[in-house]
């Protein structure tokens, strides 16, 4: 039998700029609490994690999408290879690079988890979500959890021996939480009997660790309706003693896992808790009432993470059409076009070829330079804490307004680009042949979950714009200003700027129109424009970073000696962000107008009238 083959890839130079040349992560390194840090270290890790994305993970990739997971006297069976590189992954320390010290972490910044994530997602998106969940899980009880069930709970499921999942959805709900019917009734013990039925759990049941943590929303009889009765519960599905040993199993029970799509190699569970009326659980941290907000860290942490595991869909798939176009030949040069005996030429010499190529380019490094930018506003906040509180706060801030941009725009353009790529290769890219068709599939559903993108645009325009007082919005908004204040006239980069002044001002204009209905008593209208307005903004701010990038990669490249590698390095990041700003990036103008339009026509139109049959 062949060995398993990897085909993930990752464009490390491009990593390299963001980190160091564009970001400047070296101005934290060194600094509580990154003291242990520093850039000869950051960059060996990178390379580590990508050598190991590409030998231990990456072969399994392909294989997890075609045996998938199987349902084996109701516990999941993993496919082939997934259990060893789990094993693998922690012993190498991967998955703790951030994890905080004294749960054995390295304690590392969160850009630097994100590139490390962005690998292993890549390489293997399916297998990669047990741990990424785990982590997620493990977070929560760390933040909010007593000290007993940091200890028996979160430092097991920060080293991979414990998994973790959080369970939302119920069937009759959906994203409706609110509606959660699974019950908690008091033992006298304190612990609590759970009731109900969860779905759409991702890594719900597994054979990779010990033991699967789900953090369930439960609601204790008596508490309130919606959301504000909720409570949130850490419910083992085996019981776990007070020496950390496993006891019994705790009545979760898998009845079934979804076919689904794409992701096959990621076991979709429903679970239901407390069928024979044996499941028990514990609030976390004891705090009966607080589900939500406890878990709003869990979703948020989640969020970012399909930002990432889009980016690294989307990287690769572009990355491989790439190789694809320079190795196949197909066609004469269009200069050639009379001549019947031309010699036929890579594809990457075809004008729509390389646009599209291009395309896929300009918005890969888009979305990798704003998950970037919100790691680096992390880190920033992380570093500044205690010390200068204002400046910490303006960086949590963009944070929060930036977390629905990156979840909703990189899960949206991961499926983008992989169609893209498979247009590049043609009617083999259709084909299993190659990976593209794998990406392409496998990315469809981040816009769906952890809140549908839908779901993200709502709370960007009803929540994060208005968010203390507006703040965060009028500092992102005067970010951008300043750049193309300073920018504006640049020798190469000037007219694309110009473009960004543009749009700049139509993405205001539309936020002023928001307000405006809001203050008018026509909420309604929200709803129906709140995607476009989303996407107005992911336009805006990753043509900024790009044209942000593409002024230093300019400044960079005027200083080296004709013929240096790097020249061509820093020519694709200007290309890049003089197309996007061109081509990419004025759709936000007519966005703009048609918000301003006021159109209602999909509100308007009877229910009847979409069709008579």
């Amino acid at each position: 039998m062949a060995a398993p083959l990897n085909r993930y890839k990752a464009d490390l130079r491009e990593i390299q700029f963001l980190l160091f040349e564009q970001f400047h992560l070296e101005e934290l390194l060194g600094k509580a609490p990154y003291e242990n840090w520093d850039k000869e270290t950051t960059e060996q890790v990178i390379a580590e994690v990508y050598r190991f994305a590409c030998d231990v993970s990456g072969p399994y990739n392909a294989i997890g999408d075609e045996e998938g997971c199987k349902l084996v006297d109701g516990r999941v069976k993993t496919p082939t290879g997934f259990k060893g590189a789990w094993d693998k992954l922690y012993a190498a320390g991967w998955k703790s690079l951030a994890t905080p010290e004294e749960y054995g972490g390295q304690g590392a910044p969160r850009t630097l988890q994100a590139v490390g994530e962005e690998f292993l997602s890549g390489s293997n998106t399916a297998w990669n979500m047990y741990s990424g969940l785990t982590l997620g899980a493990a977070e929560v009880i760390h933040e909010f959890g007593t000290d007993r069930q940091k200890k028996l709970y979160a430092h097991r499921m920060f080293n991979g021996q414990f998994a973790g999942t959080m369970c939302l959805s119920e069937p009759h709900a959906g994203s409706d939480v609110g509606a959660a019917t699974t019950t908690a009734k008091k033992n006298a013990d304190g612990t609590y009997s759970i009731r109900g039925t969860k779905c759409w759990i991702s890594a719900g049941d597994h054979d990779l660790a010990e033991n699967v943590v789900h953090l369930a929303l439960a609601r204790i009889e008596g508490a309130l309706p919606g959301t504000k009765g909720l409570s949130l519960f850490i419910v083992p599905a085996t019981r776990v003693n007070e020496d950390g040993t496993l006891g019994k199993r705790n009545d979760v029970k898998v009845p079934s896992i979804e076919h689904k799509m794409g992701l096959n190699g990621s076991a979709t569970c429903v679970l239901e808790f407390g069928e024979e009326g044996e499941c028990i659980g514990e609030v976390v941290g004891n705090a009966e009432h607080q589900g939500m907000r406890q878990m709003f860290l869990l979703m948020n942490f989640a969020r970012i993470g399909v930002g990432i595991q889009g980016l690294a869909l989307a990287s690769t798939a572009y990355l491989n059409a790439l190789e694809y176009a320079r190795e196949r030949k197909q066609g004469a040069s269009m200069k050639e076009f009379k001549n019947p005996t031309a010699p036929r030429v890579a594809i990457i010499e075809h004008a729509d070829v390389r646009r599209m190529l291009l395309d896929m380019k300009s918005r890969v490094e888009g979305i990798r330079a704003l998950i970037y930018k919100l790691s680096i506003h992390q880190d920033r906040a992380a570093l500044l804490e205690g010390k200068d509180d204002e400046a910490a706060q303006y960086h949590k801030g963009q944070v929060d307004l930036l977390t629905p941009v990156v979840k909703s725009y990189a899960s949206d353009q991961a499926f983008r680009v992989g169609e893209t790529a498979i247009q590049v290769y043609g009617g083999a890219g259709y084909t299993r042949d190659f990976p593209v068709e794998q990406y392409c599939r496998d990315s469809k559903v981040f816009s769906i979950y952890e809140g549908t993108n839908h779901i993200q645009a709502l709370d960007l325009v009803s929540r994060k714009l208005g968010q203390v007082g507006g703040r965060n919005t009028n500092a992102f908004f005067g970010d951008i200003a300043k750049f193309i204040a300073a920018n504006k006239s640049h020798a190469e980069l000037g007219a694309s700027i110009q473009g960004l002044e543009r749009a700049h001002e139509a993405v205001t204009g539309s936020a002023m129109q928001l307000l405006t209905w809001f203050q008018m008593g026509q909420a309604e209208r929200l709803p129906l424009v709140a995607n476009r307005f989303l996407e107005m903004m992911s336009l805006l701010v990753v043509s900024w970073l790009l044209l942000d990038g593409a002024v230093v990669a300019v400044d960079k490249a005027g200083k080296l000696p004709e013929g240096h590698a790097d020249c061509v390095f820093y020519m694709g990041k200007k290309h890049a962000a003089i197309y996007y700003a061109q081509n990419v990036l004025p759709a936000a103008i007519e966005l703009g107008k048609s918000i301003a339009s006021g159109d209602k026509s999909a509100l308007d139109i009877p229910n009847e009238s979409f069709a008579t049959v």
